[in-house]
C-alpha cells in the first residue's frame, strides 16, 4: 500500500526551505519553526484551516514563507541545543494555535522509544487522515542519515511492504524515500520522535 499526501510547492521547492531564512539564527536552527509552518500551510490548503496561515494562502511564495517563519519564530525560536524534545515543540506550537484561535487540533507525541511497529501504525493513521508529520531526529548511528541529525523534518507519505515500511520525507525543499525501520532505530538511548495531530470529532472537517 502506498500513500502520498497532496503537499505544496514554492517554485521548484517541495515544501518550505530553511535555507531561505535570512535571520542567522533561523537559518541555522529554524527547522522546528519550519516544520510548524509546513503543517499549517498544508492544513490551510487541504483542510480548510486558512486561519493557520497569516497571509493569502493562494499567494504563497518564497517571501511569504519567510515572513511566516518570522511569525512562527517567537513560538518555536532557535535556542542552545535546539528544539530537542517533543514537549518543547508541542508547547510552542500549541501557543501559536492558541494565538490563531485554533481549538480543534490536539497535539500528542510518539516518542522515539515507542516500538517501531506501533510508531509505523501512527504514521499510517495520520498520513491516511491527510496530515503531515513533524519528525525529530537526534543522533543516528547510520551515516546515511547524517544530514538529518538534530533536525526537524516532515513525513508526507508512506509505502508498506510485508517486511518493510518506507516513508517519504520532506526537508530543505526536497524529498526522498527512506526505510522507517532504519530511521527509527537510531542506536542511541536519547531519541526524538513524532508529533501527532488529531482533529477533535465535533470540529473535524
Amino acid at each position: 500500500m502506498k500513500k502520498e499526501l497532496p503537499y505544496f510547492s514554492i517554485g521548484d521547492s517541495f515544501g518550505g526551505n530553511q535555507d531561505w531564512f535570512r535571520d542567522p539564527m533561523m537559518h541555522l536552527g529554524g527547522c522546528g519553526a519550519a516544520a510548524a509552518c509546513d503543517v499549517c500551510i498544508n492544513l490551510a490548503l487541504h483542510h480548510n484551516k486558512t486561519h493557520l496561515y497569516p497571509s493569502d494562502i493562494k499567494r504563497l511564495d518564497k517571501e511569504a514563507y519567510i515572513e511566516f517563519s518570522s511569525t512562527m519564530k517567537p513560538y518555536l525560536r532557535p535556542r542552545f541545543g535546539g528544539i530537542d524534545t517533543l514537549k518543547v515543540f508541542m508547547d510552542g506550537f500549541n501557543q501559536y494555535l492558541n494565538y490563531v484561535n485554533e481549538q480543534s487540533l490536539k497535539l500528542s507525541g510518539c516518542p522515539g522509544d515507542t516500538p517501531v511497529k506501533e510508531a509505523a501504525s501512527n504514521v499510517k493513521d495520520q498520513i491516511d487522515r491527510g496530515i503531515p508529520i513533524p519528525f525529530l531526529q537526534l543522533r543516528h548511528k547510520n551515516v546515511n542519515f547524517k544530514d538529518l541529525v538534530w533536525h526537524w523534518f516532515m513525513l508526507v507519505g508512506y509505502e508498506e511492504y510485508e517486511n518493510e515500511f518506507y516513508v517519504k520525507i520532506a526537508t530543505y525543499g526536497g524529498f526522498r524515500w527512506l526505510s522507517f525501520y532504519e530511521l527509527w532505530e537510531t542506536g542511541f538511548k536519547r531519541k526524538g520522535g513524532l508529533i501527532l495531530l488529531q482533529e477533535t470529532e465535533e470540529q473535524a472537517v
